[in-house]
């Protein structure tokens, strides 16, 4: 469960935002989208090497 510590007077826009932040930082709406549909270990596999071979040429492209 989220809580979020509201000090008195302080205005209902920026609690909203702090809410907002701890949801996001919680994870679950990333978890239900991946889960919305199954990918397959083997292309779940592929990915993760893409993207490390794309880090990967960005740190060089950095140098």
């Amino acid at each position: 469960m989220i809580i979020v510590q509201v000090k008195e007077g302080e205005n209902i826009e920026r609690a909203l935002k702090k809410f907002k932040r701890k949801y996001e930082k919680t994870g679950i709406v990333k978890e239900l989208r991946k889960r919305q549909a199954y990918t397959k270990p083997s292309i779940e596999r592929r990915k993760k090497k893409q993207h490390a071979i794309y880090v990967q040429q960005l740190q060089q492209n950095e140098d």
